[in-house]
């Protein structure tokens, strides 16, 4: 029987094309149980307290047998995307990076926390999932 791994992916709420992307990518492949944790825009936690706001996010985090930090440059610039991976760090949740498609550069505030750091390919991305999942 396949395992069931819960992924959490720390996003841009701005660029969660991104984060479609990576889950349509991860849903497609065969033999693979993949059940997501994170917030998205269209499940949204509905609290404009930070306080609020991050304690479900960390029971989230914590749940999560990995997490995936995506790496655009545009990680550099979120404050919630740097606490969700200390966060995750803190706690013993490990991290993997994951480059955006067509991306050159990617944010150090991804690749300085993440054990390994792949680019947008389905095998690479699930194999880092296998190699460095609690699960």
């Amino acid at each position: 029987m396949a395992k069931n791994y819960r992924v959490f992916i720390s996003h841009s709420w701005d660029h969660s094309a991104d984060l479609q992307g990576l889950r349509n990518l991860l849903n497609e492949r065969g033999y693979f149980n993949i059940e997501f944790k994170e917030v998205s825009r269209s499940e949204p936690i509905n609290s404009i307290n930070a306080s609020y706001v991050k304690a479900r996010l960390k029971e989230k985090i914590l749940s999560s047998d990995i997490v995936i930090g995506l790496a655009g440059v545009y990680a550099s610039h979120s404050s919630w995307m740097e606490w969700e991976l200390d966060t995750a760090l803190s706690n013993g949740v490990p991290i993997i990076g994951v480059i955006p498609r067509g991306q050159v550069r990617s944010s150090t505030t991804v690749t300085s926390r993440s054990r390994v750091d792949v680019r947008w390919s389905t095998e690479s991305i699930v194999s880092a999932i296998r190699d460095y999942s609690r699960a």
